[in-house]
Protein backbone atom coordinates (compact mmCIF):
# COMPACT_ATOMS: atom_id res chain seq x y z
CA UNK A 1 0.00 0.00 0.00
CA UNK A 2 1.74 3.40 -1.05
CA UNK A 3 0.96 6.95 -1.37
CA UNK A 4 1.46 9.34 -4.21
CA UNK A 5 1.44 12.92 -3.03
CA UNK A 6 3.19 16.08 -4.40
CA UNK A 7 5.98 13.46 -6.87
CA UNK A 8 6.13 12.32 -9.72
CA UNK A 9 -11.52 19.05 0.56
CA UNK A 10 -13.73 20.83 1.17
CA UNK A 11 -14.00 21.06 -2.67
CA UNK A 12 -13.69 25.00 -2.28
CA UNK A 13 -11.25 25.40 -5.35
CA UNK A 14 -12.77 21.99 -7.48
CA UNK A 15 -15.96 20.89 -8.09
CA UNK A 16 -17.27 18.09 -9.00
CA UNK A 17 -19.47 18.32 -12.43
CA UNK A 18 -22.28 15.40 -13.14
CA UNK A 19 -22.99 13.28 -16.73
CA UNK A 20 -25.28 11.90 -18.30
CA UNK A 21 -27.58 9.61 -16.14
CA UNK A 22 -27.44 5.94 -16.92
CA UNK A 23 -31.20 4.01 -15.99
CA UNK A 24 -30.11 0.84 -17.24
CA UNK A 25 -26.83 -0.56 -18.14
CA UNK A 26 -24.85 1.02 -21.11
CA UNK A 27 -21.86 0.30 -23.74
CA UNK A 28 -19.94 2.06 -25.90
CA UNK A 29 -16.74 1.40 -27.75
CA UNK A 30 -14.38 4.14 -27.15
CA UNK A 31 -11.30 3.32 -28.74
CA UNK A 32 -11.46 0.65 -31.67
CA UNK A 33 -8.23 -1.53 -31.33
CA UNK A 34 -7.25 -3.61 -35.18
CA UNK A 35 -8.60 -7.27 -34.20
CA UNK A 36 -10.01 -5.99 -30.84
CA UNK A 37 -6.71 -5.55 -29.78
CA UNK A 38 -6.36 -2.01 -27.58
CA UNK A 39 -10.30 -2.17 -27.82
CA UNK A 40 -11.52 0.18 -24.63
CA UNK A 41 -14.90 -0.29 -24.06
CA UNK A 42 -16.89 1.55 -21.08
CA UNK A 43 -20.26 0.41 -19.14
CA UNK A 44 -22.47 2.37 -17.10
CA UNK A 45 -24.00 0.42 -14.71
CA UNK A 46 -28.02 1.42 -12.99
CA UNK A 47 -26.22 2.59 -9.59
CA UNK A 48 -23.64 5.01 -11.78
CA UNK A 49 -21.00 2.33 -11.93
CA UNK A 50 -18.87 2.75 -14.53
CA UNK A 51 -16.57 0.02 -16.24
CA UNK A 52 -13.52 0.69 -18.72
CA UNK A 53 -11.54 -2.17 -19.82
CA UNK A 54 -9.06 -2.72 -22.45
CA UNK A 55 -8.49 -5.86 -24.42
CA UNK A 56 -5.01 -7.43 -24.70
CA UNK A 57 -5.52 -10.99 -25.90
CA UNK A 58 -1.72 -11.82 -27.57
CA UNK A 59 -1.08 -11.86 -22.65
CA UNK A 60 -2.18 -14.98 -20.23
CA UNK A 61 -2.19 -11.42 -17.17
CA UNK A 62 -5.33 -9.11 -16.45
CA UNK A 63 -5.39 -6.43 -13.99
CA UNK A 64 -8.16 -5.39 -12.47
CA UNK A 65 -8.88 -2.29 -10.35
CA UNK A 66 -11.23 0.14 -8.64
CA UNK A 67 -10.73 3.56 -8.33
CA UNK A 68 -12.05 6.19 -6.20
CA UNK A 69 -13.15 9.61 -7.13
CA UNK A 70 -11.45 10.86 -3.46
CA UNK A 71 -8.31 11.81 -2.33
CA UNK A 72 -6.48 13.56 0.46
CA UNK A 73 -7.72 17.15 -1.20
CA UNK A 74 -11.16 15.98 -0.06
CA UNK A 75 -9.88 15.86 3.73
CA UNK A 76 -10.65 18.50 6.03
CA UNK A 77 -7.97 20.11 8.59
CA UNK A 78 -8.80 17.32 11.01
CA UNK A 79 -9.46 14.58 8.54
CA UNK A 80 -5.96 14.57 7.12
CA UNK A 81 -4.86 11.09 6.68
CA UNK A 82 -8.50 9.49 5.95
CA UNK A 83 -8.29 8.45 2.73
CA UNK A 84 -4.77 6.72 3.18
CA UNK A 85 -5.78 5.35 6.40
CA UNK A 86 -9.36 3.81 5.05
CA UNK A 87 -7.30 2.14 2.14
CA UNK A 88 -5.29 0.34 4.76
CA UNK A 89 -8.70 -0.64 6.38
CA UNK A 90 -10.51 -1.65 2.86
CA UNK A 91 -7.57 -4.61 3.34
CA UNK A 92 -8.62 -5.48 7.39
CA UNK A 93 -11.28 -7.73 6.51
CA UNK A 94 -15.40 -7.70 5.23
CA UNK A 95 -18.03 -9.76 6.25
CA UNK A 96 -16.94 -12.71 3.61
CA UNK A 97 -13.34 -12.41 4.56
CA UNK A 98 -10.60 -11.88 7.31
CA UNK A 99 -7.54 -10.09 6.24
CA UNK A 100 -5.66 -13.49 5.87
CA UNK A 101 -8.71 -14.40 3.58
CA UNK A 102 -8.07 -11.41 1.20
CA UNK A 103 -4.12 -11.95 1.12
CA UNK A 104 -3.87 -15.43 0.76
CA UNK A 105 -6.81 -15.58 -2.02
CA UNK A 106 -4.60 -13.42 -4.14
CA UNK A 107 -1.14 -15.35 -3.28
CA UNK A 108 -2.80 -18.68 -3.47
CA UNK A 109 -2.68 -17.96 -7.41
CA UNK A 110 0.50 -16.08 -7.70
CA UNK A 111 -0.60 -12.76 -7.97
CA UNK A 112 -0.52 -9.76 -6.73
CA UNK A 113 -2.57 -7.34 -4.80
CA UNK A 114 -1.90 -3.25 -3.95
CA UNK A 115 -3.84 0.32 -3.51
CA UNK A 116 -2.40 3.23 -3.63
CA UNK A 117 -3.63 7.10 -2.34
CA UNK A 118 -3.07 10.16 -4.01
CA UNK A 119 -4.44 13.85 -3.99
CA UNK A 120 -7.38 13.71 -6.14
CA UNK A 121 -7.70 9.59 -6.54
CA UNK A 122 -7.35 5.95 -4.83
CA UNK A 123 -7.27 2.95 -6.54
CA UNK A 124 -6.78 -0.76 -5.72
CA UNK A 125 -6.03 -3.30 -7.69
CA UNK A 126 -5.29 -7.26 -8.42
CA UNK A 127 -3.12 -8.40 -11.07
CA UNK A 128 -3.56 -12.00 -11.88
CA UNK A 129 -3.32 -14.49 -14.41
CA UNK A 130 -6.56 -14.13 -16.77
CA UNK A 131 -7.85 -17.76 -15.83
CA UNK A 132 -8.03 -15.98 -12.38
CA UNK A 133 -9.74 -12.57 -13.08
CA UNK A 134 -12.79 -13.62 -11.56
CA UNK A 135 -11.37 -14.30 -7.95
CA UNK A 136 -9.66 -10.42 -8.35
CA UNK A 137 -12.83 -9.24 -9.47
CA UNK A 138 -14.66 -10.98 -6.42
CA UNK A 139 -12.00 -10.01 -3.93
CA UNK A 140 -11.56 -6.18 -5.02
CA UNK A 141 -15.12 -5.56 -5.69
CA UNK A 142 -15.83 -7.79 -1.58
CA UNK A 143 -12.83 -4.84 -0.42
CA UNK A 144 -15.00 -2.06 -1.81
CA UNK A 145 -18.45 -2.77 -0.85
CA UNK A 146 -18.56 -4.61 2.42
CA UNK A 147 -15.14 -3.42 4.76
CA UNK A 148 -16.54 -3.93 8.20
CA UNK A 149 -14.08 -1.09 9.31
CA UNK A 150 -13.69 -2.40 13.26
CA UNK A 151 -12.52 0.07 15.85
CA UNK A 152 -10.10 -2.98 16.47
CA UNK A 153 -8.83 -2.71 13.29
CA UNK A 154 -8.17 1.14 13.44
CA UNK A 155 -6.48 0.51 16.18
CA UNK A 156 -3.89 -1.75 15.14
CA UNK A 157 -3.28 -0.35 11.60
CA UNK A 158 -2.82 2.99 13.56
CA UNK A 159 0.47 1.92 14.62
CA UNK A 160 1.09 0.72 10.91
CA UNK A 161 0.33 3.94 9.69
CA UNK A 162 2.87 6.21 11.95
CA UNK A 163 5.70 3.93 11.16
CA UNK A 164 4.68 4.63 7.33
CA UNK A 165 4.68 8.26 8.08
CA UNK A 166 7.88 7.94 10.46
CA UNK A 167 9.63 6.01 7.32
CA UNK A 168 8.78 8.57 4.97
CA UNK A 169 10.12 11.18 7.52
CA UNK A 170 13.14 9.20 7.69
CA UNK A 171 13.95 9.16 3.96
CA UNK A 172 14.47 13.33 3.37
CA UNK A 173 14.51 12.73 -0.75
CA UNK A 174 10.76 11.79 -0.47
CA UNK A 175 9.68 14.20 2.77
CA UNK A 176 11.01 17.48 0.77
CA UNK A 177 8.02 16.70 -1.89
CA UNK A 178 5.78 17.12 1.47
CA UNK A 179 7.30 19.98 2.09
CA UNK A 180 7.67 21.82 -1.10
CA UNK A 181 3.62 21.29 -1.85
CA UNK A 182 2.86 22.87 1.83
CA UNK A 183 5.78 25.63 0.52
CA UNK A 184 3.19 26.41 -2.51
CA UNK A 185 0.38 25.77 -1.42
CA UNK A 186 -0.16 25.84 2.33
CA UNK A 187 -2.51 24.53 4.79
CA UNK A 188 -4.59 23.71 1.95
CA UNK A 189 -6.13 20.42 1.29
CA UNK A 190 -3.56 19.94 -1.85
CA UNK A 191 -0.62 21.73 0.52
CA UNK A 192 -1.25 18.41 3.30
CA UNK A 193 0.09 15.45 3.16
CA UNK A 194 -1.05 12.27 1.80
CA UNK A 195 -0.46 10.03 5.16
CA UNK A 196 -2.06 12.90 7.12
CA UNK A 197 0.24 13.77 10.57
CA UNK A 198 1.17 12.16 13.88
CA UNK A 199 -1.97 14.16 15.23
CA UNK A 200 -4.45 13.90 13.10
CA UNK A 201 -3.77 10.49 12.42
CA UNK A 202 -4.09 9.57 16.21
CA UNK A 203 -7.52 11.34 15.88
CA UNK A 204 -9.00 9.40 13.43
CA UNK A 205 -11.83 6.75 15.17
CA UNK A 206 -13.61 4.07 13.49
CA UNK A 207 -16.82 6.19 13.38
CA UNK A 208 -15.35 9.47 11.42
CA UNK A 209 -13.77 7.04 9.03
CA UNK A 210 -16.54 4.90 8.62
CA UNK A 211 -18.66 8.18 7.38
CA UNK A 212 -16.10 9.13 5.27
CA UNK A 213 -16.10 5.42 3.64
CA UNK A 214 -19.79 5.74 3.06
CA UNK A 215 -20.06 9.23 1.76
CA UNK A 216 -17.12 8.89 -0.95
CA UNK A 217 -17.24 5.06 -1.78
CA UNK A 218 -20.90 4.86 -3.13
CA UNK A 219 -20.94 3.49 -6.63
CA UNK A 220 -21.26 7.05 -8.30
CA UNK A 221 -17.88 7.82 -6.96
CA UNK A 222 -15.92 4.30 -8.69
CA UNK A 223 -14.73 3.48 -11.69
CA UNK A 224 -13.86 0.10 -12.67
CA UNK A 225 -10.72 -0.65 -14.51
CA UNK A 226 -9.85 -4.09 -16.24
CA UNK A 227 -6.75 -4.70 -18.59
CA UNK A 228 -5.63 -7.67 -20.59
CA UNK A 229 -6.60 -10.73 -21.87
CA UNK A 230 -10.37 -10.25 -20.67
CA UNK A 231 -14.08 -10.11 -22.19
CA UNK A 232 -15.47 -6.94 -21.61
CA UNK A 233 -19.31 -8.30 -20.97
CA UNK A 234 -18.22 -11.07 -18.77
CA UNK A 235 -16.28 -8.53 -16.36
CA UNK A 236 -19.24 -6.24 -16.53
CA UNK A 237 -21.78 -9.21 -15.27
CA UNK A 238 -19.03 -10.16 -12.56
CA UNK A 239 -18.72 -6.61 -10.71
CA UNK A 240 -22.31 -5.60 -11.59
CA UNK A 241 -23.49 -9.67 -9.78
CA UNK A 242 -20.65 -8.47 -7.31
CA UNK A 243 -22.41 -5.20 -6.50
CA UNK A 244 -25.64 -6.59 -6.56
CA UNK A 245 -24.70 -9.05 -3.74
CA UNK A 246 -23.43 -6.44 -1.38
CA UNK A 247 -27.00 -4.21 -2.39
CA UNK A 248 -25.09 -1.14 -4.05
CA UNK A 249 -27.03 -0.58 -7.62
CA UNK A 250 -29.89 0.30 -5.98
CA UNK A 251 -30.03 3.94 -6.64
CA UNK A 252 -30.77 3.19 -10.31
CA UNK A 253 -31.38 7.06 -11.58
CA UNK A 254 -27.99 8.07 -9.54
CA UNK A 255 -25.66 10.09 -12.27
CA UNK A 256 -21.38 9.24 -12.20
CA UNK A 257 -19.53 11.82 -11.02
CA UNK A 258 -17.64 13.41 -13.82
CA UNK A 259 -13.75 14.44 -13.81
CA UNK A 260 -13.13 17.64 -11.14
CA UNK A 261 -13.20 20.94 -12.60
CA UNK A 262 -12.41 24.69 -11.34
CA UNK A 263 -9.10 26.74 -11.09
CA UNK A 264 -6.90 27.90 -8.55
CA UNK A 265 -4.74 30.23 -8.76
CA UNK A 266 -1.27 29.18 -7.47
CA UNK A 267 0.82 32.55 -6.11
CA UNK A 268 3.47 32.02 -4.06
CA UNK A 269 6.99 33.62 -5.39
CA UNK A 270 9.79 33.65 -3.40
CA UNK A 271 9.10 31.79 -0.58
CA UNK A 272 11.99 29.69 1.31
CA UNK A 273 11.06 26.79 3.82
CA UNK A 274 14.10 25.19 5.58
CA UNK A 275 13.62 22.03 7.62
CA UNK A 276 16.87 21.51 9.77
CA UNK A 277 17.75 18.07 10.06
CA UNK A 278 20.83 16.04 10.40
CA UNK A 279 21.95 14.48 7.44
CA UNK A 280 24.52 13.50 5.23
CA UNK A 281 22.93 15.51 1.92
CA UNK A 282 20.63 18.65 1.72
CA UNK A 283 17.84 18.37 -0.54
CA UNK A 284 16.64 20.79 -2.25
CA UNK A 285 13.49 21.88 -4.43
CA UNK A 286 13.08 24.49 -6.46
CA UNK A 287 9.98 25.70 -8.27
CA UNK A 288 7.01 27.42 -9.21
CA UNK A 289 3.24 27.30 -10.34
CA UNK A 290 2.93 24.92 -13.06
CA UNK A 291 -0.15 23.50 -15.32
CA UNK A 292 -3.40 22.07 -13.97
CA UNK A 293 -3.76 18.74 -16.06
CA UNK A 294 -6.34 20.04 -18.55
CA UNK A 295 -4.48 22.97 -20.13
CA UNK A 296 -3.72 22.09 -23.63
CA UNK A 297 -0.13 23.11 -22.96
CA UNK A 298 0.34 20.10 -20.68
CA UNK A 299 2.50 18.63 -24.55
CA UNK A 300 4.57 21.37 -24.63
CA UNK A 301 5.44 21.46 -20.76
CA UNK A 302 5.64 17.79 -20.65
CA UNK A 303 8.66 18.13 -23.52
CA UNK A 304 10.13 21.54 -21.87
CA UNK A 305 10.18 19.31 -18.50
CA UNK A 306 11.68 16.18 -20.81
CA UNK A 307 14.49 18.86 -22.01
CA UNK A 308 15.44 20.58 -18.67
CA UNK A 309 15.55 17.72 -16.41
CA UNK A 310 14.00 14.60 -17.58
CA UNK A 311 17.05 12.59 -18.53
CA UNK A 312 20.99 12.13 -18.40
CA UNK A 313 20.75 14.49 -21.75
CA UNK A 314 18.96 17.10 -20.13
CA UNK A 315 20.26 20.70 -19.48
CA UNK A 316 20.45 20.32 -15.23
CA UNK A 317 21.91 16.97 -15.66
CA UNK A 318 24.69 17.56 -17.65
CA UNK A 319 25.64 21.33 -15.96
CA UNK A 320 25.05 19.81 -12.44
CA UNK A 321 26.15 16.66 -12.27
CA UNK A 322 28.20 15.46 -15.89
CA UNK A 323 30.13 18.97 -15.77
CA UNK A 324 30.81 20.12 -12.07
CA UNK A 325 29.79 16.24 -10.46
CA UNK A 326 27.87 18.45 -7.58
CA UNK A 327 24.88 16.22 -7.56
CA UNK A 328 24.03 12.56 -7.91
CA UNK A 329 20.42 13.12 -8.52
CA UNK A 330 19.03 16.20 -10.02
CA UNK A 331 16.10 16.29 -12.39
CA UNK A 332 12.36 18.25 -12.86
CA UNK A 333 9.08 16.84 -12.45
CA UNK A 334 5.40 18.30 -13.01
CA UNK A 335 2.41 17.45 -10.93
CA UNK A 336 -1.21 18.55 -12.55
CA UNK A 337 -4.13 18.76 -10.70
CA UNK A 338 -7.87 19.39 -11.55
CA UNK A 339 -7.55 23.18 -10.95
CA UNK A 340 -3.35 23.78 -10.24
CA UNK A 341 0.03 22.92 -10.77
CA UNK A 342 3.59 22.66 -10.04
CA UNK A 343 6.70 22.62 -11.62
CA UNK A 344 10.07 21.93 -9.31
CA UNK A 345 13.63 21.12 -9.40
CA UNK A 346 15.08 18.42 -7.56
CA UNK A 347 18.93 18.38 -6.21
CA UNK A 348 20.03 16.10 -3.60
CA UNK A 349 23.82 17.22 -2.51
CA UNK A 350 26.06 17.97 -0.04
CA UNK A 351 24.77 20.92 2.36
CA UNK A 352 28.10 23.30 1.57
CA UNK A 353 27.50 22.79 -2.30
CA UNK A 354 23.92 24.16 -1.80
CA UNK A 355 24.44 27.30 -2.93
CA UNK A 356 26.22 26.31 -5.78
CA UNK A 357 23.80 23.99 -7.32
CA UNK A 358 20.87 26.37 -6.31
CA UNK A 359 22.63 28.60 -8.61
CA UNK A 360 23.50 26.50 -11.24
CA UNK A 361 19.15 25.82 -11.55
CA UNK A 362 18.22 29.04 -11.77
CA UNK A 363 20.62 30.13 -13.83
CA UNK A 364 19.66 27.56 -16.35
CA UNK A 365 15.57 27.86 -15.66
CA UNK A 366 16.20 32.27 -16.03
CA UNK A 367 18.19 31.00 -19.33
CA UNK A 368 15.93 29.14 -20.54
CA UNK A 369 12.42 31.79 -19.58
CA UNK A 370 14.34 34.83 -21.86
CA UNK A 371 15.90 32.12 -24.83
CA UNK A 372 14.34 28.90 -24.96
CA UNK A 373 15.36 25.32 -26.17
CA UNK A 374 17.32 24.68 -28.94
CA UNK A 375 15.45 22.78 -31.75
CA UNK A 376 18.20 20.13 -31.03
CA UNK A 377 17.22 19.55 -27.47
CA UNK A 378 13.58 19.58 -27.92
CA UNK A 379 13.37 17.15 -31.08
CA UNK A 380 15.33 14.92 -28.67
CA UNK A 381 13.20 15.42 -25.71
CA UNK A 382 10.38 14.55 -28.40
CA UNK A 383 11.75 11.66 -29.31
CA UNK A 384 12.34 10.37 -25.27
CA UNK A 385 9.15 11.69 -24.02
CA UNK A 386 7.24 9.54 -26.96
CA UNK A 387 9.73 6.16 -25.96
CA UNK A 388 9.10 6.59 -22.94
CA UNK A 389 5.08 6.85 -22.71
CA UNK A 390 4.74 3.74 -24.98
CA UNK A 391 7.32 1.42 -22.86
CA UNK A 392 5.51 2.50 -20.01
CA UNK A 393 2.28 1.35 -21.25
CA UNK A 394 3.67 -2.63 -21.91
CA UNK A 395 2.04 -4.04 -18.94
CA UNK A 396 -1.47 -4.94 -17.94
CA UNK A 397 -1.12 -2.78 -14.88
CA UNK A 398 0.28 0.30 -16.46
CA UNK A 399 -3.06 -0.17 -19.12
CA UNK A 400 -5.51 -0.53 -15.98
CA UNK A 401 -4.20 2.90 -15.08
CA UNK A 402 -4.43 4.38 -17.44
CA UNK A 403 -8.05 3.87 -18.52
CA UNK A 404 -9.34 4.49 -14.68
CA UNK A 405 -7.33 7.70 -14.72
CA UNK A 406 -8.34 8.35 -17.86
CA UNK A 407 -11.85 8.07 -17.01
CA UNK A 408 -11.92 9.27 -13.38
CA UNK A 409 -9.55 12.88 -14.30
CA UNK A 410 -10.45 13.20 -17.74
CA UNK A 411 -13.65 11.82 -18.56
CA UNK A 412 -12.82 10.06 -21.91
CA UNK A 413 -10.14 8.15 -23.64
CA UNK A 414 -7.32 8.88 -25.72
CA UNK A 415 -5.04 6.18 -27.73
CA UNK A 416 -1.61 5.76 -27.81
CA UNK A 417 -1.18 7.32 -31.07
CA UNK A 418 -3.24 10.01 -30.45
CA UNK A 419 -0.68 10.59 -27.38
CA UNK A 420 1.97 10.16 -29.75
CA UNK A 421 0.15 12.79 -32.17
CA UNK A 422 0.11 15.59 -29.32
CA UNK A 423 3.76 15.02 -28.60
CA UNK A 424 4.99 14.82 -31.94
CA UNK A 425 2.94 18.28 -32.83
CA UNK A 426 4.82 19.84 -29.59
CA UNK A 427 6.68 22.83 -32.18
CA UNK A 428 9.83 24.84 -30.48
CA UNK A 429 7.56 27.65 -30.26
CA UNK A 430 5.31 26.06 -28.63
CA UNK A 431 7.74 24.92 -26.02
CA UNK A 432 9.45 28.70 -25.84
CA UNK A 433 6.06 30.17 -25.55
CA UNK A 434 5.58 27.67 -22.41
CA UNK A 435 8.73 28.08 -21.02
CA UNK A 436 8.58 32.00 -21.24
CA UNK A 437 5.07 31.91 -19.39
CA UNK A 438 5.91 29.48 -16.23
CA UNK A 439 9.99 29.61 -15.76
CA UNK A 440 9.85 33.43 -15.94
CA UNK A 441 8.21 33.36 -12.41
CA UNK A 442 10.06 34.22 -9.51
CA UNK A 443 10.19 30.76 -8.00
CA UNK A 444 10.24 29.48 -4.30
CA UNK A 445 12.16 26.84 -2.50
CA UNK A 446 12.47 23.97 -0.15
CA UNK A 447 15.17 22.89 1.60
CA UNK A 448 15.90 19.70 4.65
CA UNK A 449 19.42 19.18 5.49
CA UNK A 450 21.49 20.29 8.43
CA UNK A 451 22.63 24.23 6.70
CA UNK A 452 24.57 26.70 9.23
CA UNK A 453 23.56 29.66 10.08
CA UNK A 454 25.16 31.71 7.32
CA UNK A 455 24.33 29.16 4.71
CA UNK A 456 20.10 29.22 5.99
CA UNK A 457 20.37 33.14 5.54
CA UNK A 458 22.00 33.43 2.00
CA UNK A 459 18.74 30.93 0.76
CA UNK A 460 16.77 33.66 0.16
CA UNK A 461 19.20 34.77 -2.54
CA UNK A 462 18.25 31.66 -5.36
CA UNK A 463 14.59 32.92 -5.16
CA UNK A 464 15.37 36.86 -5.39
Amino acid sequence: MTSQGSKPTARTSSQVRAVAPSPSARTQTLLKGKDGIGTVRRTVLPGGLRVVTETLPSVRSATFGIWAHVGSRDETPTLNGATHYLEHLLFKGTEKRSALDISSAIDAVGGEMNAFTAKEYTCYYARVLDTDLPLAIDVVCDMLTGSLILQDDVDAERGVILEEIAMTEDDPSDCVHDLFAHTMLGDTPLGRPVLGTVDTVNGLTADRIRRFYKRHYDPRHLVVAAAGNIDHQKVVRQVRAAFDKAGALTQTDAEPLGPRSGRKAVRTAGRVDLLDRATEQAHVILGMPGLHRTDDRRWAMGVLNTALGGGMSSRLFQEVREKRGLAYSVYSYTSGFADCGLFGVYAGCRPNQVHDVLGICRDELDRVAQHGLSDDEIGRAIGQLSGSTVLGLEDTGALMNRIGKSELCWGEQMSVDEMLGHISAVTPDDVRAVARDLLGHRPSLSVIGPLKDKQAARLHDAVA
